[in-house]
């Protein structure tokens, strides 16, 4: 079982790495649907080897001065007593068939938004795009930060749940409150906070025994050189392509859990 979910971290790092997209929203359908993992232990899992993949990409957009501290600081203000507090609902909630409806009823719904946003990034992107002065007066207004604040708790509580939405949906939140910044700095952003929150999360789960590491380390023996293979694919490919295949096996995956969800 090791060389197999070796596999799969090889497939989901092949994602990452040529499109961006994949990560949380990849690994634990997978092994959910795939290898009869429980969804509480490949959540918790999950949670784990997200944090430390990606930390290799927050260290490298820290070296090119693409990371606003600020920003994750205020993220974090919201998203870390969020994470906090849906631990400690998860610690109430007896094991067994009720929590692992609420995770992937959870996880099926994260996974669809999160689909439905990248196949349709572009089009969004230029509904929400804003002139000078408007970017300039949704940055300086006073609901900027308290916004902020407020789509941490959002991510925390998702997060946490399904390992879904510190990507692609914190992202989108940050090009919405945050127009004139760079669009890598939010991305070095997001990351950071990405780590912060799933090694939170993470740390919890494994409090909670949800944690198998064996599996872990074996997705990671995968996904490290999936991830190198597939940045250098992505250099040769149409990475608008990639995008809506990986989007596609996404609708494909979160409408499979969520039908077996509400089934």
């Amino acid at each position: 079982m090791d060389l197999a979910f070796s596999l799969a971290g090889l497939v989901v790092g092949l994602a990452v790495g040529a499109t961006g997209v994949g990560g949380g929203s990849l690994m634990t359908p997978i092994l959910i649907l795939f290898y009869g993992i429980t969804p509480t232990v490949a959540v918790g899992t999950d949670l784990i080897y997200a944090s430390i993949s990606k930390a290799f990409g927050v260290g490298l957009h820290s070296r090119n001065g693409s990371l606003d501290w600020s920003l994750v600081g205020w993220m974090s203000l919201g998203s870390v007593p969020a994470a906090l507090l849906t631990l400690v609902f998860l610690h109430q909630q007896p094991a067994g068939k009720d929590l692992d409806h609420l995770i992937k009823l959870t996880l099926a719904l994260a996974i669809v938004i999160t689909a439905v946003f990248t196949v349709f990034q572009d089009s969004v992107m230029a509904l929400i795009r804003r002139s000078p002065a408007e970017a300039e007066a949704i940055e300086a207004s006073r609901w900027q930060k308290p916004m902020t604040v407020l789509c941490g708790v959002l991510i925390g509580a998702l997060v946490t749940i399904s390992s879904v939405g510190a990507g692609v949906i914190g992202m989108m939140m940050l090009l919405l409150l945050y127009p004139k910044h760079p669009p890598i700095r939010l991305v070095g952003s997001d990351l950071a906070h990405a780590v912060l929150i799933t090694a939170i999360a993470g740390a919890g789960h494994a409090s909670l025994g949800s944690v198998n590491w064996p599996m872990l380390g074996a997705l990671l023996i995968g996904a490290i050189p999936g991830i190198y293979i597939g940045t250098r694919i992505g250099f040769r490919l149409n990475p608008k392509a990639l995008k809506k295949v990986i989007s596609g096996l996404l609708i494909f995956v979160g409408g499979t859990m969520l039908w077996k969800a509400m089934h």
